[in-house]
């Protein structure tokens, strides 16, 4: 690992609940607003490419779940957005909204949400490297792609879990996201 991404993943470590996860640019990566590239959303079979999320903007003082996820090829990534789609409104019930993105293209992604129902937002066209710069997300060389990752924040942005894979299995899951969240909320409420 080069220095940048060693150095994320110690503050991660030692200092996850005050240490804030740039996402925000990771996601604008993928927006539109850098380097002409969009996030898009789910809507039934639709794709909505004018759709943009930014972070933690987009989640309204929500968690947010953050996936990136291999390809549309990887039948883990497609069981991890399966189950998460399948968990949104337990998620959305415990508060947490979900955005996902890999590096496939428009057309890939817009084939994986009609195929899944997906109903939150999906990235596509994430350049494998600047994410990694950002986040510590591990890349496979060749063909370049985003290794699994995931992130929880709080409803300030904050990370409060990263999970970093480097292969194809070691994912978030919902279920653990939601008593995560639950218990944040319920310790969060006790304490004010």
């Amino acid at each position: 690992m080069d220095g940048g991404v060693a150095e994320l993943c110690r503050a991660e470590r030692g200092h996850a609940a005050r240490y804030r996860l740039p996402v925000g640019q990771v996601l604008l990566l993928v927006s539109g607003h850098v380097g002409g590239r969009r996030i898009v959303a789910g809507g039934g079979w639709a794709v909505l490419p004018s759709y943009s999320v930014t972070v933690p903007g987009s989640f309204s003082g929500q968690y947010g779940v953050i996936l990136f996820y291999r390809g549309s090829w990887c039948p883990y990534c497609n069981a991890q957005l399966r189950a998460f789609q399948r968990a949104r409104s337990t998620l959305a019930d415990a508060g947490a909204g979900i955005a996902a993105l890999s590096v496939d293209d428009e057309e890939t992604t817009a084939a994986l949400i009609a195929k899944h129902g997906l109903t939150f937002p999906v990235g596509f066209g994430a350049d494998a490297r600047a994410v990694a710069d950002l986040t510590g997300a591990f890349v496979n060389p060749d063909p370049v792609y985003l290794q699994s990752t995931g992130f929880v924040l709080d409803p300030e942005g904050k990370v409060m879990v990263s999970v970093y894979s480097s292969g194809a299995i070691g994912r978030l899951v919902p279920d653990d996201v939601a008593g995560l969240v639950r218990y944040a909320r319920a310790h969060a409420a006790a304490s004010a």
